[in-house]
């Protein structure tokens, strides 16, 4: 399980960084950058909940420890 967070990170980072290359910041939200927009939140959306069942996964050891 954490090799596969490490993982599911490491793509949703390559995601994140492939997409923030395509927004055109002068219009973020015009017709061609909002899928990048909308992706690269998503990306870091995906980011922060596999941090979280990562820590989750800690604090479960760490318990099961005591």
């Amino acid at each position: 399980m954490k090799l596969t967070t490490y993982i599911i990170t490491m793509i949703a980072a390559i995601i994140l960084i492939f997409n923030i290359t395509k927004i055109d910041f002068a219009e973020p939200l015009s017709k061609n950058s909002f899928p990048a927009v909308a992706t690269s939140i998503s990306a870091g959306c995906a980011i922060l909940i596999v941090s979280v069942i990562r820590i989750s996964l800690k604090i479960k050891d760490l318990i099961k420890k005591t």
